[in-house]
Parts: C-alpha cells; sequence; structure tokens
C-alpha cells in the first residue's frame, strides 16, 4: 500500500473519471434513444443534466461528511450506490425512469472526484497540488477520448443499453479497487463538519471569499463550455452535420486531445510560469477559441472542422485553467478541504448543468445555438477571473 502522504494516483484518475465516464460513453446512442423511447432532443438530453445536477447537489453533503468521517467510508459508500444506481438504469423502461436513474446514478458518482480532489489537498502543498491534478487530468482525458468510441461500436452492435453495463462494470472494479488500495487522508476529522449550521457557515465563508469564488467561477464557466460541447456534440456533429455514430470518437478525441495538451503543459509549466500566469493564459485563449466558434456559426459555415477545431483549442486552455484554478481555490482551506472541494464541485457542476440545459433547449438543427453557449461561458470565465482575481492581486 502507499503510503498515506502519496496516495495511488492512477486510482485518483479513476475516481475523477466517474464524469466523463458516465457522460462520454453514451453521448453516440443519444439520437437513437430519441427514436427508442419516442421523444425529442431536450427530452433526451436531461439525461445528462439530470446527472450533472445529482453531481452537483451531493457534493454539498458527501464532503462535510468526508472532513466528519474521512475519505475512505464515505467514497465507499458512494461509490456502492452509483452501482446499484448503474443497474437501475440498465432496466429503466421509459425516459422518465431512465432520467431518474441518472440521477441516482449522480449522488453515488461525484463521491469520485470531490473526495479525489480533497485527498490530493490532505497529501500535497499547493504548487504540487496543481502539478498533480494537472497529471490526473492528462491521464483522466483518455476517458473521454476513447468513451465515444467505445459507446459508438456499443451503439452500433447492441444498443444503448450496453453503455451501461460498462457503467455496472466500471463501479464494480472501482468499489473493489478502492477497498484495496485507499488509505484514509483525514488525519484529523473533525467532529462538527457535518452539523447542518457549521456546513451552511463553512460554505457561506467561502462564497464571501473573493478569491474562492473568483478561482471557482473561472474553473465552473471553463468546465461549462466543455459541457456545452460534451451535451451537444452529438446532436450537431451526427444529427445535423451527418457524422456516422461510429466515427464521431474520431470528431471526439481531437478536441480530448486538446485538453490532455493543456493539462500535460500545465503540469510541466505550472510551477515554473506560476499558477496565476497559467489561468490567466487559459481564460484568454478560451474567449479567442469562443469568438471563432461562434462567428463561423454565425456566418454560415456549417462543417466539422468548424466545430471541431475552434472547440479544441478552447478544449486545451480549459486544461491550463481547470486544474490550476482548482489548486488556487482549495489551497488556502486546508480544514475544511472536504467542504471547499464541495461547493467547487457544486458550482463547476450547477454551471454544467445549466449550460447543457440550454443547448438542448435552443437547439434548432444548427451549429449556433451551441457555439453560442460555449462562447458566453468563455467571456463569463475570463470576465471572472479579471474582476475577482487579477484585480484583487493588483
Amino acid at each position: 500500500m502507499n503510503s498515506p502522504n502519496r496516495p495511488n494516483i492512477l486510482l485518483l484518475v479513476a475516481l475523477t473519471a466517474f464524469g466523463p465516464v458516465s457522460t462520454d460513453l453514451y453521448l453516440p446512442s443519444l439520437p437513437d434513444m430519441t427514436r427508442v423511447f419516442a421523444t425529442d432532443v431536450s427530452r433526451v438530453q436531461l439525461t445528462l443534466s439530470a446527472f450533472i445536477a445529482g453531481f452537483a447537489v451531493a457534493q454539498l453533503i458527501l464532503g462535510p461528511l468526508s472532513d466528519r468521517y474521512g475519505r475512505r467510508p464515505v467514497l465507499l459508500a458512494g461509490i456502492g450506490f452509483y452501482l446499484a444506481a448503474s443497474v437501475f438504469c440498465l432496466f429503466a423502461p421509459s425516459i422518465g425512469m431512465l432520467i431518474l436513474g441518472r440521477f441516482l446514478q449522480a449522488l453515488g458518482g461525484c463521491a469520485g472526484p470531490v473526495l479525489a480532489r480533497a485527498i490530493v489537498r490532505d497529501s500535497y502543498p499547493r504548487h504540487e497540488a496543481a502539478r498533480v491534478l494537472s497529471t490526473m487530468a492528462s491521464i483522466m482525458a483518455l476517458a473521454p477520448a476513447i468513451g465515444p468510441f467505445i459507446g459508438g461500436a456499443l451503439q452500433a452492435g447492441f444498443g444503448w443499453r450496453a453503455n451501461f453495463v460498462v457503467f455496472v462494470l466500471f463501479g464494480a472494479g472501482l468499489l473493489a479497487a478502492a477497498w484495496r488500495l485507499l488509505e484514509e487522508t483525514n488525519r484529523h476529522p473533525d467532529s462538527r463538519a457535518s452539523h447542518p449550521l457549521l456546513m451552511l457557515e463553512n460554505y457561506a465563508a467561502l462564497l464571501a471569499n473573493r478569491r474562492f469564488l473568483g478561482y471557482t467561477l473561472t474553473l465552473s464557466l471553463a468546465f461549462a463550455w466543455m459541457f456545452s460541447f460534451i451535451s451537444g456534440s452529438s446532436f450537431v456533429l451526427i444529427g445535423s452535420l451527418g457524422v456516422k455514430p461510429q466515427y464521431f470518437g474520431f470528431c471526439f478525441i481531437a478536441v480530448v486531445a486538446g485538453y490532455m495538451s493543456g493539462s500535460f503543459t500545465a503540469a510541466r509549466l505550472s510551477a515554473r510560469i506560476g499558477i496565476e500566469r497559467m489561468i490567466g493564459f487559459g481564460v484568454l485563449l478560451g474567449i479567442c477559441g469562443g469568438a471563432v466558434l461562434a462567428g463561423l456559426a454565425w456566418a454560415g459555415v456549417a462543417t466539422v472542422p468548424a466545430v471541431v477545431a475552434p472547440v479544441s483549442v478552447m478544449f486545451f486552455a480549459a486544461g491550463l485553467t481547470l486544474p490550476n484554478s482548482t489548486a488556487a481555490a482549495l489551497a488556502p482551506h486546508a480544514s475544511i478541504a472536504g467542504s471547499a472541494s464541495a461547493l467547487l464541485g457544486f458550482v463547476q457542476m450547477a454551471a454544467g448543468a445549466l449550460a447543457g440545459w440550454l443547448v438542448g433547449r435552443l437547439h434548432d438543427g444548427t451549429t449556433l445555438p451551441m457555439a453560442g453557449v460555449i462562447a458566453g461561458a468563455a467571456l463569463g470565465a475570463f470576465l471572472a477571473h479579471q474582476l475577482l482575481v487579477s484585480r484583487q492581486a493588483s
């Protein structure tokens, strides 16, 4: 077993991948699910938004519980709940039941990333935490890179339920790995941390902290532009631009390669260049990519390269922004790392859920709605960093 000060990185990567695995794998199935369940795009898209909403809400509870009872028991319980909910989704008879199952699936699955972040905060100082989070992000990006390929093949061969068999196997495998490999890293649990009033006080204090709020909004809006593409890509690329489901993964991997490259760059250069400069460059690059994407869509250039190329640049920018903003937001809050990670994750997932809902709601068969939401999120991230972090630092 690893030292409690140096947790198993691959296990942390897998725990952080709960979100990407549970969303990206079945993206190629979304257009066909509208036919299977005899429903519309916005209804099927709710299976994504409900998952993200559940991810957001449950973190507010699981983070403080891990401050009170430790990371390990809360994590194991969460993965077990994810596993049971995945079985429920597998046998869902209607789109309504599937939406419910996805929400329940998220309630358990969110334990993975929120506690992985807290474990990193428990185990590493600020700059090293940024490096570790960036390394985790670059490895984790393999999940959304590979997921659509596997999902497209499963969809073509067996239909949408085959993807949920993979979710069941993923949950079972991680439950066994966490039971075997994970040691407790919260060496000073706070018996008061799960008290409702103290939870509210901690969250209020964090939100009143201008820098925490600035970093959290910056990374949340960067995640929102990523999730806008994730939630809308299959409808735009497959439904509007005619990409076949089994080839959808080739488009997706180009975008994910941008995120992997950004995360790898952040891991190598953050300590040398500085966290603040990396975040600043990331949000600036993001707003440039968003402007190109929206401009092409507005001009009626509806081609696969016109979508994939600027989004790839934006995913590179997100790879620079997310891990550095996460490390900077959590660093000053060692005594309530679980709560800080939970609130950060809640805002991040809420922003993603809202962006995904907007993309589905505004979808009109063109690239413009998705491009507009992505560009708006990029502008918001830039303004949040400039107004709440950069100005205060200066």
